[in-house]
């Protein structure tokens, strides 16, 4: 704690005279107060360890609940109704993360300004132009009308919520409160709502669509239209296809039509056109949100029952989106996994019956409409089939830390959705996560399942965010769908539709019955990881585009079909194998390419040696491996030097094409696209690999040294910080060393903020048992043993056995750290 709180509050600041002490200077909070034993920063300390023993008063309990924490510092909540079970889950989530609960809710609604300021004013703008809380407020208001029995549960959990906000004092606030001066805000229900409205924005935005015109303005229609194209050249889906390796659908990539550019910067929208902050998180080339997931059927276990592994790839913070939790009540509920914080449910986990786990479906559930309206400047009306219909107005205020005004925004919505302006006039977005869901009330529901059937009935009103649901459970059954709405559209797919005819509109959405699926497999598995779901032979029906390149699930894939009696370790160990089928695929090019000659003597001699050095590697991204740092110089060589027609004036890359389109134009070695357009000479694949050879060594010789000398191991020069949610300074994790490498199964991206948030792998009994991690703790106090715990063995891909207790008096007894006993208030 000492060492964070001097990184926080330089030395010099803690020397300033007296009036800074007593005086708050902007947005930086009186220092005094701060320092104050009872009620400042040195309060965090004191709460930062659970009391062997305690009893807390929740007003609307019905009785009285039993929460045990076990030595990983899990609560055993055991209830004698579900509503009490989630009011005691919303007391043990703030008392361990409330300050992550209320950022959350902050940061979806857009009122970071309230904390940070003007610094905070286009986070705001950008959350508020979505619409993602006035969404989440209409859909709490219908579901409240509707007498949902969802709306209990987030009234109960908000009231577990509020008992421990009423508990504190000032001493008892959460670091960040003190830093940022402020105070607990009451939990309100619908918070939770917006907390799965902000993974939908996370997990199923997208712009794909706005990016081909001027993309194809750039290449050509054809060629844009190959680059972000429905099917990927690479098949590996999930639904299976009867095929026993990947297929390569390597057509001719349409070539270049160069010469009729628009202003190529257009392509990169400009933050103030954007709808998600920053744009898409782009790492090397490929989009990070991936995840894995598989199942294993009886007749392939080595135990002789299922076996389901989760590993879902998500934003990085300290503390984790996940808190490990157990729900006990009998005869209803008992369920054991990972909540996302805000959630009065598990959300990835297993109950006494079945397990169940998720992967990211990068289904195409948003479309942009062109519109025709009265004004430019302020529309008042769209025009829709001859006749105008009325665009509703909303005025947005934002205010600071004081309630002063400090900006105001009118937005516009039209009947189809947010409107915004751009180059060429008024778009109109229409996503599914901005319409009515159902998610939430699945999301209790498929905690009561009690097999793989009723499970996949509890999903079917699980409407956003699009997702791969895997389960798996005691009866040896296994299966895979694709969870959320995907919207009919009219035949001719536009990227911009025409928003001046219904024409162009939504047809509804296919039924559950026709999204991919599939229920125990003749082969005796199934995984999942971000691919394209079903093979284009077997059902040619639109799903999506730009689907991640499928080198993970080909991985996956390799070891379900070589073992035929698979293991809870071989589970675990493949969670973090440092294999590659990225290298397997891209390796024979560049070494084949080395022996091209180029008569520059020096240069042939540089890639004799790259290729010498790459051979000389396994391809596994081990911790300990030399090899990794060089292939990736040249293969980002090779990215960067092939798509130089996708570079703006300034020389800036403008779209990244997935990796599957490199590796389908390595199997055609004379493409226009190969040819540098920088030089007279017409180059094609060998040319461009060679001179990355030589480029991509150079590189790492410059930064790195000679291989000889150690500096080339992986594990010093891919090391990551896992960021506090605030970013600040040593309450974050730095140095953290990860097995693996982009596309193998445990990729890390974005400088450690985005990767594995989350393993599992469940054994389906009898008994049922299980394993798990994740990065980080179960406390968001920096200051506990419980803050970042779990990394080291997060980091070297080990699981915990979990403990599930029946009971309370089936809890070990030296597992039990803490005992919390919660009541309702006396009765008068």
């Amino acid at each position: 704690m000492t060492f964070a709180f001097r990184r926080i509050v330089p030395a010099g600041l803690l020397a300033a005279s007296l009036f800074a002490l007593s005086h708050s200077w902007g947005p930086v909070p009186a220092i005094g107060p701060l320092l104050d034993p009872y009620h400042g920063l040195w309060g965090v300390a004191r709460s930062a360890a659970l009391p062997a023993s305690g009893t807390a008063t929740i007003p609307e309990l019905t009785d009285s609940v039993v929460v045990l924490y076990d030595d990983r510092a899990v609560p055993h909540i055991f209830a004698a109704t579900v509503a009490d079970a989630q009011r005691a889950l919303g007391y043990v989530v703030a008392r361990d993360r409330l300050f992550q609960l209320e950022l959350q809710a902050r940061a979806t609604a857009g009122r970071l300004t309230e904390w940070a300021g003007p610094g905070a004013l286009e986070l705001d703008r950008s959350s508020r132009r979505l619409a993602l809380a006035a969404t989440a407020d209409e859909e709490y208001r219908t579901l409240t009308a509707e007498s949902a029995p969802v709306v209990k549960a987030l009234e109960a959990f908000a009231e577990g919520v509020n008992a421990w906000i009423e508990h504190l004092d000032r001493g008892d606030y959460p670091i960040e409160y003190h830093l940022l001066d402020a105070r607990p805000e009451r939990w309100q229900p619908v918070y939770s709502l917006y907390l799965l409205k902000r993974m939908s924005q996370t997990l199923s935005f997208s712009r794909h669509d706005r990016q081909y015109p001027p993309l194809a303005d750039q290449v050509g229609a054809d060629a844009a239209r190959a680059l972000i194209s429905r099917n990927n050249p690479i098949q590996e889906p999930i639904v299976p296809n009867g095929a026993r390796e990947p297929r390569y659908d390597f057509d001719p990539l349409p070539p270049p039509r160069l010469g009729r550019t628009t202003a190529r910067a257009a392509i990169r929208p400009a933050p103030s056109l954007s709808w998600y902050p920053g744009g898409e998180a782009m790492d090397e080339g490929e989009y990070p949100v991936g995840s894995n997931n598989w199942a294993v059927s009886p007749a392939r276990s080595a135990t002789g029952s299922a076996l389901l592994a989760g590993d879902p790839h998500l934003g990085l913070t300290l503390p984790s989106i996940w808190y490990e939790v157990h729900q006990i009540v009998p005869d209803t509920i008992d369920s054991y996994g990972a909540t996302l914080i805000g959630t009065p449910a598990i959300v990835v986990g297993f109950n006494r019956y079945l397990a169940w786990t998720f992967t990211n479906n990068s289904a195409d559930v948003v479309d942009y409409y062109r519109e025709t309206v009265d004004s430019t400047r302020a529309p008042n009306a769209t025009l829709l089939d001859g006749e105008w219909q009325p665009v509703q107005r909303r005025i947005e205020e934002y205010r600071d830390q004081r309630k002063r005004l400090i900006h105001s925004d009118t937005l516009f919505r039209s009947h189809r959705g947010p409107m915004i302006r751009d180059e060429k006039g008024w778009l109109s977005l229409r996503w599914t996560a901005l319409e009515p869901s159902r998610t939430s009330q699945a999301i209790l529901d498929m905690n009561l399942a009690h097999d793989v059937h009723q499970w996949l009935r509890a999903t079917e009103g699980f409407d956003v965010p699009s997702q791969n649901g895997l389960v798996a459970d005691r009866h040896g059954n296994i299966a895979i769908r694709s969870l959320g709405r995907v919207p009919v559209r009219p035949p001719d797919y536009q990227f911009i539709w025409d928003g001046r005819t219904s024409a162009s509109d939504w047809r509804g959405d296919y039924p559950i019955e026709r999204l991919p699926s599939a229920v125990n497999p003749t082969q005796g598995f199934l995984a999942s990881a971000n691919q394209q779901p079903v093979d284009p032979r077997v059902d040619s029906t639109y799903w999506g585009r730009r689907w991640p390149t499928p080198w993970r699930a080909m991985r996956i894939m390799a070891h379900l079909r070589r073992d035929s009696a698979v293991t809870v370790e071989a589970m675990r160990r493949w969670q973090t194998d440092p294999g590659s089928a990225r290298v397997e695929y891209f390796m024979p090019y560049l070494l084949s390419a080395a022996s091209h000659t180029t008569g520059d003597q020096t240069a042939d001699s540089a890639a004799i040696r790259a290729a010498a050095l790459l051979e000389a590697w396994d391809g596994r991204y081990n911790l300990e491996n030399e090899r990794g740092v060089l292939f990736e110089a040249v293969l980002s060589q090779v990215s960067q030097r092939l798509w130089d027609e996708l570079r703006d004036e300034h020389g800036s890359p403008i779209f990244y094409p997935a990796e599957a389109t490199m590796a389908q134009l390595m199997a055609d070695a004379s493409s226009p696209w190969w040819d540098d357009r920088s030089t007279a000479r017409q180059e094609g694949r060998d040319d461009i690999i060679h001179a990355s050879l030589v480029s991509g060594l150079t590189a790492t010789l410059g930064r790195y040294g000679e291989p000889s000398g150690g500096r080339w191991r992986w594990d010093r020069v891919r090391r990551f910080t896992i960021p506090h949610l605030l970013r600040l300074p040593g309450l974050d994790a730095a140095g953290v060393a990860n097995q693996g490498g982009p596309s193998t199964l445990s990729p890390m991206a974005m400088r450690g903020s985005f990767g594995s948030s989350w393993r599992m792998v469940v054994d389906l009994g009898p008994p049922i048992r299980a394993w798990t991690t994740y990065p980080g703790g179960q406390s968001g106090n920096p200051a506990s043993r419980y803050y970042r715990n779990r990394l080291t063995a997060w980091s070297a891909g080990t699981l915990q056995p979990v403990t599930t207790p029946r009971t309370p008096g089936d809890m070990p007894a030296d597992s039990t750290m803490a005992r919390l006993l919660l009541v309702p208030s006396p009765s008068d």
